[in-house]
C-alpha cells in the first residue's frame, strides 16, 4: 500500500521469490507494471517480475500481509481507505519514516500494526522501475506474526531483525534522517558528496546531539553509537539522495514535518532546545513553498 521506492523494492523482492504481490500506487506506475511487470535494477540482477497493480486501496483485499509504505502525511487518509478491505487475519507492517506512524495507523484502523525500521537506499528510476542503491535490511517489532514475516523475507533475500525495542530503533532511524534528509534536499547532493562539504560533519554531529537530547527527554532508549552510525551512512550509501531531496526534485510534498519537525515540536514541548533541527525545518518549508506552493 503505497508503491513508491520502498514499497516497490520490498514488494518486488517478495515477487521475485514467487509470492503473489499487488502493488497499490500511482497511475503511471500501475499502468507500467500491469503491462511489463515490475523492473528491479540491483547490483546482482536487473529483471522484471510479474505483479498485480491497483490504483486504489481495494488492491489490499485478500492480502495476508500489507506492507504499508505511504508518506507519513498520508497515514490516516490511506488507513481509512484500506480499512474496509482488510481481512480479519491480515498482518500489517508499517514501512515508513518517522516514529509514530504505526501508532497513528493502528488508531485509524482499530487493530495492531507492526512497526518497522527500513534500511534501504532505493529510488524510482521510471514508471514501474525501482533502482536499488544499497542495503535492504529491516528491523521489525515483536508480534505474533513477526517470526513468520521474518522467515518469508529471509527466503526473499531480505534480512530481518526482530526487536523488543522498536521505539528505540525507530528513533535511531529518525536521528539518521534528521542528520541527512534536509541537508541532502537543500543541497540536492547525495550523501557521499554532502559530507565532504565544509562544516557539514560538525553540523550533522550537532543535529544528532539535539535528537538524542529530545529522545532522552521522551524516555526513549536508543541503542548504539548514533554518531558513528551517522558517519557510516555516507560510507555505505554514497550515491543515495534522501527521500526529501527526491520529493523536492519531483515537486512533491516532503515528510519534513515528520522528521526534523517531530524533533523540533517534541523538543519545544519538553523544554529542549533544537535550533539546528528547527532551522532545517524552516528551510525545507521555504523550499516546498517555492517549488510546490505549500
Amino acid at each position: 500500500m503505497g508503491a513508491g521506492a520502498v514499497g516497490c523494492y520490498y514488494g518486488g523482492m517478495l515477487a521475485r521469490a514467487g509470492h503473489e504481490v499487488t502493488l497499490v500506487g500511482r497511475r503511471q506506475h500501475v499502468e507500467a507494471m500491469r503491462r511489463d511487470g515490475l523492473r528491479i535494477e540491483h547490483k546482482d540482477f536487473d529483471a522484471r517480475f510479474p505483479v498485480k497493480a491497483a490504483e486504489d486501496a481495494s488492491g489490499v483485499e485478500g492480502a495476508k500481509l500489507v506492507l504499508f509504505s505511504v508518506k507519513s502525511q498520508d497515514t490516516e487518509a490511506a488507513g481509512r481507505q484500506m480499512k474496509p478491505f482488510l481481512g480479519s487475519d491480515t498482518a500489517i507492517l508499517s514501512l515508513q519514516n518517522g516514529v509514530d506512524n504505526a501508532e497513528r495507523l493502528a488508531a485509524t484502523i482499530g487493530r495492531e500494526v507492526i512497526g518497522a525500521c527500513v534500511y534501504v537506499a532505493s529510488g524510482m528510476a521510471g514508471p514501474g522501475h525501482v533502482k536499488w542503491n544499497g542495503r535492504g535490511e529491516l528491523v521489525i517489532g515483536r508480534s505474533p506474526e513477526s517470526e513468520s514475516i521474518s522467515r518469508m523475507f529471509a527466503k526473499a533475500g531480505v534480512p530481518v531483525e526482530i526487536s523488543d525495542n522498536i521505539a528505540g530503533m525507530l528513533w535511531a532511524k529518525l536521528v539518521m534522517n534528521c542528520a541527512y534528509n534536509a541537508l541532502s534536499a537543500i543541497a540536492q547532493l547525495p550523501y557521499g558528496k554532502l559530507v565532504q562539504g565544509e562544516g557539514i560533519p560538525e553540523l550533522m554531529a550537532g543535529l544528532v546531539d539535539e535528537c538524542l537530547a529530545v529522545a532522552r527527554a521522551e524516555g526513549v532508549t536508543i541503542p548504539g553509537d548514533l554518531h558513528a552510525a551517522a558517519r557510516r551512512i555516507a560510507e555505505t550509501m554514497p550515491n543515495q539522495f534522501s527521500s526529501t531531496a527526491q520529493d523536492l526534485a519531483k515537486g512533491k510534498p516532503t515528510e519534513i514535518e515528520h522528521l526534523n519537525g517531530v524533533v523540533a515540536r517534541k523538543g519545544a514541548a519538553r523544554g529542549v532546545a533544537t535550533p539546528l533541527n528547527s532551522t532545517l525545518l524552516c528551510q525545507v518549508r521555504l523550499l516546498e513553498k517555492k517549488k510546490i506552493g505549500l
